[in-house]
């Protein structure tokens, strides 16, 4: 059962493309010197492009804020405040 699962999650839909040969060599090399495939690179390119805009710079925004708040999240969760966690993140 577990395996259908995972197999349904990673089934994917072929979307066939036309591109200039100078394109596609460029694919080719990048892939190559990234050591992924053509398919990645277009794979990944398209999931930028349906990526939700409202979300581009929200990760630094997120950060500034909780560098801006560092004292008040230090007090109200003491034991999690950076100088009380262990190498791996852990209270000590």
């Amino acid at each position: 059962m577990l395996y259908a699962l995972l197999y349904v999650r990673s089934m994917s839909k072929p979307v066939t493309i036309r591109v200039p040969e100078e394109l596609h060599a460029q694919l080719q090399a990048r892939a190559e010197a990234e050591g992924t495939t053509v398919t990645s690179l277009i794979t990944e390119a398209a999931r930028n492009a349906v990526r939700d805009p409202r979300l581009e710079g929200a990760a630094e925004v997120f950060r500034a804020f909780v560098t801006d708040n560092a004292a008040v999240f230090d007090e109200a969760f003491p034991d999690d405040a950076p100088d009380r966690l262990d190498a791996s993140r852990r209270a000590a």
